[in-house]
């Protein structure tokens, strides 16, 4: 649930997951945990993110699972007067947060032994789990050969993300932590639940030669007919995007040309006839027999379907349906 729900907004969004049958709520910071905390007891919210030891107090009030890769972490976290949950996290190859597999047997120890510590549960993330088997194997591998050294309970354990998941379901362990499946991104068969729509607010008629947009990147090569689309990159849509893929209007693609400004984009919608104010502009979704995927849209803008979805700006208004 991390990122506001991946862009979807996080509480609509983890309602729906626990409806769904989700065992737990996993963030980045603490300040997204606080977010959900009238959702689900706070020891059924990971905090993934890294936190420092001047976070340890804030950390620990909130009762929530806490990720730890370092003795620092856990000992600051040990000595706030409450007891901890504690995830910790190998480094098995990911090469961003984790102990090393050396340093887990010891350290699952000491945080088994605090008092203030509860070793709730152990962890790695897949660096490849998309694109390599062999990679995301060697790491399973590592992890679960690491977890056989422990002489402590590593408590849940968990390896999987989404492609993980898919990839590898023998890898899953006690839980799983599916992030851009549960929104129908990335995993085939699956359902996007999000549409990003706005409106034409202009149409008008150019002569061969007119350019459109800042810097002139655009010039039509004959007379067009030229709608302006009120969503721009300060509400997600990239300036990458800029004369680049298309957008949905009245069930056809009209492509983007131009340079995506702040708050419009403009489309060449010669091919779709009586475009006029008001008709929608769909940039992700559905219309008519036409669909436009995040992934599609990520391939536009030189990006993965994750940043599309999270650089949705806030001022886009989010309506949800059961």
């Amino acid at each position: 649930m991390k990122a506001n729900g991946y862009g979807h907004g996080a509480i609509p969004a983890a309602r729906a997951a626990l409806v769904g049958g989700a065992t737990g709520l996993a963030v980045a910071t603490l300040e997204e945990a606080h977010e959900l905390g009238s959702l689900v007891p706070p020891k059924l919210i990971l905090v993934m993110g890294g936190l420092t030891v001047e976070q340890a107090p804030a950390a620990a009030a909130g009762g929530w699972g806490i990720a730890v890769s370092t003795r620092e972490l856990a000992a600051a976290l040990g000595d706030t007067g409450e007891v901890v949950p504690v995830h910790l996290k190998i480094d098995t190859g990911m090469g961003r947060f984790g102990c090393t597999p050396q340093e887990a047997p010891a350290l699952a120890r000491f945080i088994d032994q605090a008092p203030g510590l509860r070793l709730a549960g152990t962890w790695t993330h897949f660096a490849c789990s998309d694109s390599d088997d062999a990679m995301t194997r060697r790491q399973f591998d590592l992890f679960t050969e690491t977890l056989k050294a422990f002489d402590v309970d590593p408590g849940l354990r968990h390896a999987c993300n989404s492609m993980g998941a898919y990839n590898h379901p023998d890898f899953a362990l006690d839980a799983v932590r599916c992030g851009i499946a549960v929104y129908g991104c990335e995993w085939p068969g699956t359902e996007p639940v999000l549409a990003l729509r706005s409106v034409v607010t202009h149409v008008k008629t150019v002569e061969a030669g007119a350019t459109v947009g800042y810097g002139a990147t655009w010039r039509s090569p004959e007379k067009a007919r030229v709608a302006t689309v009120a969503i721009g990159y300060a509400d997600g849509v990239h300036r990458a995007r800029s004369n680049r893929g298309h957008v949905l209007v009245q069930g056809r693609r009209a492509p983007l040309i131009g340079t995506v400004s702040m708050d419009a984009l403009t489309l060449d919608v010669t091919g779709v006839p009586d475009v006029q104010v008001g008709d929608v502009a769909t940039l992700i979704g559905k219309d008519g027999d036409e669909r436009i995927t995040a992934q599609e849209v990520a391939e536009w803008s030189g990006t993965i379907s994750y940043e599309v979805l999270t650089s949705l700006g806030s001022r886009v208004e989010r309506r949800y349906s059961e």
